[in-house]
């Protein structure tokens, strides 16, 4: 079962939960090796993605978001081994109000996430409230 857009009840969840404290968006991607658009254009997932962060990136600056931390995963030494992933990162938001005002725009919802349903094959997106003391074990 592959994961893309977030359940209604998961939604909800988020949205009862503070939205005026600052988060960060843990993102897991896996990417199509095709792309699947409904009017059948041909690209890449890769190519698709791309798209997605062109339209989405000025919303996601706007709002105030941005990249804290992105990576290339590689190797999963602990979970599942058939869970792989193209891309991770770490996005910041300063209050989870900012982050449904993104998700929640009009042009995001239009030209935004068309791109990102056709590029993604399976993804986590993982809500986390900053700890204090978060640069230290215990």
């Amino acid at each position: 079962m592959s994961h893309i857009d977030p359940t209604r009840e998961a939604f909800q969840i988020f949205k009862d939960l503070d939205r005026s404290a600052p988060i960060q968006m843990l993102n897991l991607i896996r990417l199509r090796d095709k792309a699947v658009y409904p009017d059948g254009r041909d690209c890449t997932g890769a190519e698709a993605y791309a798209n997605y962060g062109k339209f989405s990136g000025p919303i996601f600056q706007r709002v105030g978001g941005r990249i804290l931390w992105r990576g290339e995963p590689k190797v999963t030494l602990i979970g599942p081994a058939d869970e792989s992933w193209d891309l991770s990162f770490i996005a910041t938001y300063p209050t989870a109000g900012a982050f449904l005002e993104m998700v929640t725009d009009p042009v995001y919802q239009s030209e935004a996430v068309p791109h990102r349903q056709a590029a993604v094959l399976d993804s986590r997106l993982v809500r986390h409230h900053v700890l204090e003391g978060a640069t230290v074990f215990g």
